[in-house]
């Protein structure tokens, strides 16, 4: 009885223990709802418009222009980059390419999603997808893997016949995250996130800089929560009941093979 009590307060435990573990699994980033999306975008990586998961950044621009944002993405998120244009009624075929790079400005590859679409002439919008690799909180310097700050969209249209270049167009981009949790977890963390002025405001805290430099920091974005530390995951929750299972399980076999005792030392038949 001792036994099955223990082992049923066991199945609660790991019942109570897989809940939050599922809700991590849900996007992160929920709509914003204080109507401060930007409906600008920048020209380079310097200008990209700041904004965060999440939210519908909006933009006005032309055929022919490269138009950048750019959010913040921690350890443990697999963003998705959507990106929608809106093209005037009559024009050429148009191809329409986003494009997605971290905080040192290296090109992310997507896992999948239609990164690249071509508006055959009259067709009214063109959806752009990219879905990209988990970001890791630490990986080594000759890997291309994407890293905890800043990340760049860029949305342009490439090779744009030479009678629809300057066409108007409207664009929307939206990011949202899956928290993949601790299936992604390494065993390590960058000092800082990679964001743009970084340094300048480490320097700052330890009273190394002046007023001017202080202000010369790029970047002010980042989750909703703050930058994770690396080193806590749920795995330390699912390796904890592992552990506890095993030694339930230790007890629960020495008991059914201890038998009921010592042997009678009364020999049989007497």
């Amino acid at each position: 009885m001792r036994f099955t009590r223990a082992l049923s307060a066991a199945v609660v435990l790991l019942g109570l223990a897989a809940a939050p573990a599922a809700a991590d699994s849900s996007p992160s980033a929920s709509p914003s709802q204080d109507g401060d999306a930007p409906t600008t975008a920048g020209t380079s990586f310097r200008t990209a418009t700041e904004f965060e998961q999440g939210q519908v950044a909006t933009a006005n621009g032309a055929a022919g222009d490269y138009l950048y944002w750019s959010f913040p993405a921690d350890a443990g998120q697999r963003p998705t980059v959507k990106a929608t244009v809106k093209l005037p009624e009559t024009h050429a075929a148009q191809t329409w390419r986003v494009d997605v790079y971290d905080g040192l400005r290296r090109r992310q590859a997507c896992q999948w999603g239609a990164q690249a679409r071509t508006a055959d002439a009259g067709t009214s919008s063109v959806e752009l997808a990219c879905v990209l690799r988990t970001v890791r909180a630490w990986t080594e310097p000759w890997a291309n893997d994407p890293l905890p700050g800043t990340y760049y969209v860029r949305l342009t249209a490439v090779n744009v016949p030479t009678s629809d270049l300057g066409v108007p167009v409207s664009t929307e981009v939206r990011v949202d995250s899956k928290d993949i949790g601790g299936a992604a977890a390494v065993d390590g963390s960058l000092a800082e996130p990679l964001v743009p002025g970084i340094a300048v405001t480490s320097g700052a805290d330890q009273g190394d800089e002046d007023e001017d430099e202080k202000g010369a920091v790029l970047s002010a974005i980042e989750p909703e929560d703050g930058w994770s530390s690396g080193w806590w995951s749920d795995r330390w929750v699912w390796s904890g009941i592992g552990a506890v299972l095993a030694a339930l399980a230790g007890i629960g076999g020495y008991a059914l093979t201890r038998g009921s005792g010592r042997p009678s030392r009364v020999p049989p038949g007497a």
